[in-house]
């Protein structure tokens, strides 16, 4: 059964279903790039804007607690990614706190002054109003230098610390705030980035621009990427207003209206246009300029029909007197004629965070100021909502973003999501998902939350409704937030019996009353089928199964296990992390289950359910952290103590240089290393063949990363995930316990903090080989005797042939030995110390840079084998690769290498590769044929490939023929030594060209290159001896004497492992 489409709605199957254009949105966020990337939310547009139009930014606590600013801090932190961002200062709030925005700007006092350039601080409304004392002493505003505040209108309300859009805090102070002040407010993503940009262009006036963060800007949807502000700030307000398409003030509804409100701009404002639009005799005015405030345009605004003004006040209290009342009632008071009634209505925190939580007690609030609205619904039919509630470190947490992607690239859908999170109601979090759907052109004005609200004890709005952790159904309440006769996607391990005894009884009622469809899927027991056990793979797959049971969903009547191939195909491709597609369709379509839930007895004394109350904002940022509330942590359990206790928590003053190196990524390295996005990662050798030969390729923009031809890129790689959480597991360790370090290098004076898994993952080279010195120093710690004389014994001298046995024969790892060695148990922090760091893996640079810009390639083998007992061995930096998912960083550096062009384009050169040895030669021909498209004549090139079989292993052969084709490649050789009965390696091929090869060694400067294992060198070495001595006349010895000496002149060059 489906989701029930209605003529053009966006629920058209055969509408929406395309290739999404990018397969992540996680960790994608890269300053240099955002301008230009329109599936992006609009409050990291603004952090970009704020970023890009100051010379400093101050991000104060309040600030990164409501989620803004944590992008900011990224994007200058070590591993920032445009050096052309602005530098952060990180405070608190606290009395005084506005006073070094004072500082920053006062004249003799500040270098920032002397430049005269414009300070931007980001806090919340509770921030502002602790600023304001010291504001006033700000210096005037100038054409070139201000102080701009970006401010997200959320503020903690209540015991639960649900969170509000009010204003209250702000509006409270209002009577202190300087006049060289403008204040904004926006409401919908597209505005709150269109005033951002404005806030730097207006002339002699220091701006507050306050934003809907509770809802509007945390959306991922289509917002137009902002252009950046033009660096002059002269435009007056009126005309920049004009020119973005705003007013003072908005006004909708009847021209005729009797009855109208004033409210200030936010989520609340763009629900009550929705009524004024739909009815007559009632209009709405909202205020987008606070201040300067402006009599005549609001007395423009409203119609002078009008006979009843009422204004929504946000006021901390109900006895507390709000400022816009004043306002308005100042503004429309004639004495010389009867103006309309102005009656003042008092919101306060608490009801503002309840209005806009459940539509329909604004409905009722709106009614008794005017009873014909009572007819009046906000529903959009062009609309469909997909709303989505699980856990927040759950392995399908990106779930919700999966299904955006399937509608994304279509241009006429608008999709957009909005997360939430629920710290207290259950330990480690509860997140809730909503996607909108709708037709570009027909999107209604007000928020993703008011048009999906998640309102307790609600009549259900959702069109479609997914769990994802089967343990919600029995603590919270879920289902009633399901729209009558939509479908219910539970993905759980309960069998349908196990899940009608886990329900509670009203659940139960719940879901039979109204007719709500229940379907089941057991998505990781399916994945486990297809993938094995926990890793990455699984992960993929198990999120692919449920995304598929969606589409079946989705598709209703005319779904069929071809068309959900078809159409998932078209944006995840033929395979799954390698498994093939059409088997987990069948497994994805197999495994969904319709559920009929039988009446239960209510039970005698029946659990309470709990209610999803949104009280935390989380962020990804771009170096791959999760901020929720400020707090950057290793997991979620430990959000509830950031959001009680933040005071604890201080933030860490001073901006970094872009050009060091990250000391909190990686502070034992003591090279430059950058942070980089992987962004391709194909495997190019046939799945069933036994290597896994891959092409990997990552986005170096903003890192600063250049490399030459045949330059090697080191990658900091990282342990497996899984074997590093089952040691901690065998060893008795919380992975998520704080440890100390000293910092390799350093005799001890400099110590770095890492959780025990992120230690052993990312820097300790737990699986690597062990030295002697190890054993010895283990023995120490040796419980057993029998453990430590072993160890003794490996580690001496006399133990050698065992050492080298362990080494090399049976290929132990450090955890191997500790395995077998079980009472030799030194603390956490001593092991790391004795194991020692995971040296980087360096691999040629597959690519040049000249010709591909941005991006660095490369080409790896996987490496595996079996010890003598039959346990399989990893290489680690090679397992880690070949795992890597599109948008992951990775950590690396440059080494410089022997393979270098030669410095005439016009000398000739020689390339023999074997498998991954063809790397180098890639960029030199990428680069050679580069040169030639310029016009720049270039010598000739050879290029030699040897493998096992064309079929399965011509690495790049599509690229080297059509540089065949070209004329990039003078002559080609390539060898498969096992597609014909004689087998032919490179080595033959170069015998073949003897006479060419000779001439280009003996009279043309040419350059040879060899890049591979180390056995076909004394092969290759004999033949072009041979070559020279055959066709240029020299003997044996003197042409092997001339090859060592184009050693020396860089024209022999090895480089081979």
């Amino acid at each position: 059964m489906a989701i029930e489409p209605t003529p053009g709605t966006p629920l058209s199957p055969t509408d929406t279903l395309s290739v999404p254009s990018s397969p992540g949105l996680k960790a994608s966020i890269v300053p240099s790039t955002l301008a230009k990337n329109s599936l992006l939310s609009a409050s990291t547009a603004i952090e970009l804007v704020a970023s890009k139009s100051s010379s400093s930014v101050f991000v104060y606590d309040l600030a990164e607690q409501a989620g803004f600013g944590a992008h900011t801090t990224s994007w200058t932190g070590p591993q920032a990614s445009d050096l052309s961002t602005a530098t952060v200062v990180s405070l608190q709030t606290r009395a005084g706190a506005g006073l070094s925005l004072v500082g920053r700007l006062s004249q003799g006092t500040s270098k920032d002054a002397q430049k005269s350039v414009v300070l931007t601080a980001y806090t919340t409304p509770t921030g502002v109003a602790a600023l304001l004392p010291s504001l006033s002493y700000l210096p005037a505003p100038s054409e070139n230098s201000g102080l701009i505040l970006q401010v997200p209108t959320v503020t903690p309300v209540g015991e639960t610390f649900a969170l509000s859009p009010t204003l209250a805090p702000f509006t409270s102070s209002l009577a202190i705030l300087p006049e060289n002040f403008t204040v904004l407010l926006s409401a919908t993503a597209q505005e709150a980035v269109d005033l951002a940009v404005l806030s730097y262009e207006l002339a002699d006036t220091h701006v507050i621009h306050f934003f809907n963060h509770y809802s509007a800007t945390r959306e991922i949807g289509q917002v137009t990427p902002p252009i950046l502000p033009s660096g002059s700030r002269k435009r007056p307000l009126k005309d920049a207003l004009a020119v973005a398409g705003y007013k003072y003030f908005d006004y909708v509804g009847d021209n005729d209206a009797t009855t109208v409100i004033v409210l200030l701009n936010g989520p609340l404002a763009e629900a009550a246009k929705v009524f004024a639009s739909r009815v007559t005799d009632f209009g709405v005015v909202v205020v987008r300029v606070l201040r300067p405030w402006s009599e005549d345009a609001l007395r423009e605004a409203i119609p002078s029909s009008a006979k009843r003004v009422h204004v929504f006040d946000d006021v901390p209290s109900e006895i507390s007197k709000g400022s816009l009342y004043v306002d308005v009632f100042s503004a429309l008071l004639n004495p010389t004629q009867p103006g309309p009634m102005v009656k003042s209505h008092r919101i306060t925190p608490t009801t503002t965070q309840s209005l806009v939580t459940d539509p329909a007690s604004f409905v009722k609030f709106l009614v008794k100021l005017d009873p014909s609205l009572a007819q009046v619904s906000l529903d959009n039919e062009n609309e469909k909502k997909l709303l989505f509630f699980g856990t927040p470190a759950s392995t399908l947490a990106t779930l919700p973003t999966l299904v955006q992607q399937t509608f994304v690239a279509h241009s006429s859908i608008s999709a957009r999501l909005l997360t939430d999170h629920d710290l207290f109601s259950k330990p480690g979090g509860v997140t809730a998902s909503r996607l909108l759907l709708s037709m570009k052109g027909k999107e209604t004005s007000t928020s993703v939350a008011f048009s999906i609200p998640i309102t307790p004890n609600g009549k259900g709005s959702a069109d479609f409704l997914a769990v994802t952790d089967q343990a919600l159904l029995k603590s919270h309440s879920i289902v009633t937030h399901a729209k009558s006769g939509s479908p219910v996607l539970i993905v759980t391990s309960w069998t349908p019996a196990e899940l009608a005894e886990n329900l509670n009884s009203s659940v139960i009622s719940r879901i039979r009353e109204h007719k709500l469809r229940v379907y089941t899927i057991d998505a990781r027991q399916l994945a486990e089928r297809v993938a094995g056990a926990a890793g990455r793979e699984r992960d993929a797959v198990e999120n692919v199964l449920v995304l598929l049971a969606f589409l079946r969903l989705y598709l209703g009547t005319a779904a069929s296990e071809d068309i959900v191939v078809k159409l998932a195909r078209r944006f995840l491709g033929d395979t799954v992390s390698g498994f093939d597609l059409v088997k987990v369709v069948a497994k994805a379509w197999a495994g969904l289950v319709e559920v009929e839930l039988p009446a239960k007895d209510v039970e005698e004394h029946p659990a309470s359910l709990k209610e999803f109350e949104f009280n935390a904002v989380a962020v990804e940022t771009e170096g791959g952290d999760t901020v929720v509330n400020g707090a950057r942590l290793g997991s979620w359990h430990e959000a509830a103590k950031h959001l009680l206790f933040s005071s604890a928590f201080t933030p860490v003053s001073g901006p970094i240089s872009s050009f060091d190196s990250n000391p909190a990524l990686r502070p034992e390295i003591e090279e430059r290393t950058f942070l980089i996005t992987t962004t391709v990662n194909k495997r190019l050798t046939p799945l069933d063949y036994d290597r896994n030969v891959f092409h990997l390729e990552f986005d170096t923009r903003g890192t600063g990363l250049k490399y030459e031809i045949g330059e090697a890129l080191g990658v900091h790689g990282w342990n497996d995930e899984q074997e590093v959480l089952d040691f901690c597991s065998w060893y008795g360790v919380d992975p998520n316990r704080l440890i100390t370090i000293p910092v390799p290098g350093t005799d001890g004076t400099r110590m770095h903090i890492r959780t025990v898994f992120q230690a052993l993952q990312q820097q300790i080279d737990l699986f690597g080989k062990p030295t002697k010195t190890f054993y010895s120093e283990l023995a120490e710690f040796a419980a057993a005797q029998v453990d430590q004389y072993a160890l003794r014994f490996i580690g001496s001298s006399e133990g050698s042939a065992t050492f080298k046995k362990l080494l090399e024969k049976d290929t132990v790892t450090f955890a191997d030995v500790l395995r077998k060695y079980e009472t030799a148990r030194p603390g956490i922090e001593t092991l790391c110390e004795l194991v020692g760091d995971i040296k980087p893996r360096h691999y040629s640079i597959a690519s040049a840079q000249a010709v591909v810009g941005d991006r660095v390639h490369l080409l790896v083998v996987s490496v595996d084998w079996l010890t003598p007992g039959g346990s399989p061995r990893f290489g680690q930096c090679t397992r880690y690769l070949a795992g890597l998912k599109i948008g992951q960083k990775v950590t690396v550096s440059i080494k410089p290498s022997v393979m270098k062009l030669p410095p005439k384009n016009e000398q000739p050169i020689i390339m023999a590769g074997l498998g991954t040895g063809a790397a180098p030669f890639r960029a030199f021909l990428q680069y050679r044929a580069h040169l030639a498209s310029q016009g720049i004549s270039v010598g000739p090139t050879y290029y030699y490939f040897g493998s096992r079989h064309r079929s399965q292993e011509y690495l790049y052969g599509e690229e080297i023929e059509a540089f065949i084709l070209d004329g990039a490649i003078t002559k080609a050789g390539l060898a498969f030594s096992r597609d014909g009965r004689r087998k032919v390696y490179i080595q033959h091929k170069m015998s073949e060209d003897a006479k060419e090869l000779g001439q280009m060694l003996y009279r043309q400067e040419g350059v040879f290159y060899l890049c591979g294992p180390t056995w076909p060198v004394p092969d290759v070495y004999e033949a072009l001896v041979g070559a020279l001595v055959k066709h240029e006349g020299l003997d044996a010895r003197i042409a092997g004497d001339y090859l060592e000496g184009l050693k020396e002149e860089e024209r022999y060059v090895l480089e081979v492992y």
